[in-house]
């Protein structure tokens, strides 16, 4: 693993991109909740960090906002791609899955999730 460190931010580079020292998370993953518009103690509250944490990203994301804001964009473009190949890699497979009949009993709960997803697909 390759890391390129500022330790007096408290913030890492690493293979996976920019990441708060001594954790695993991004400050893409912070980015997803800034763009969400999240205030900073439901941020620190979903992804598990005290407030230095969430204040040293917060800053580093200010301080830094295009060079942020480019790698961010670049980020949410490969997770799109991925995304996209591996859709697509189990197209078949998701058909054979729908096509199969459903197992007796399982009605109710197959109803239940069909208007769970109708839910979410209709939110987005």
């Amino acid at each position: 693993m390759t890391t390129v460190s500022n330790e007096q931010s408290g913030i890492i580079r690493t293979e996976r991109g920019l990441m708060i020292t001594g954790t695993r998370i991004t400050l893409y993953d912070v980015m997803d909740y800034l763009k969400a518009q999240y205030p900073s103690k439901l941020i620190r509250e979903k992804l598990g960090l005290n407030d230095e944490q969430v204040n040293l990203a917060l800053a580093y994301i200010d301080a830094h906002s295009a060079e942020i804001e480019t790698e961010y964009q670049e980020f949410l473009q490969t997770a799109e791609e991925i995304r996209q190949y591996w859709q697509e890699q189990n197209r078949e497979r998701f058909a054979k899955i729908a096509a199969m009949p459903t197992k007796i009993g399982q009605e109710a709960l197959r109803a239940k999730l069909q208007s769970w997803k109708e839910r979410i697909t209709s939110q987005s």
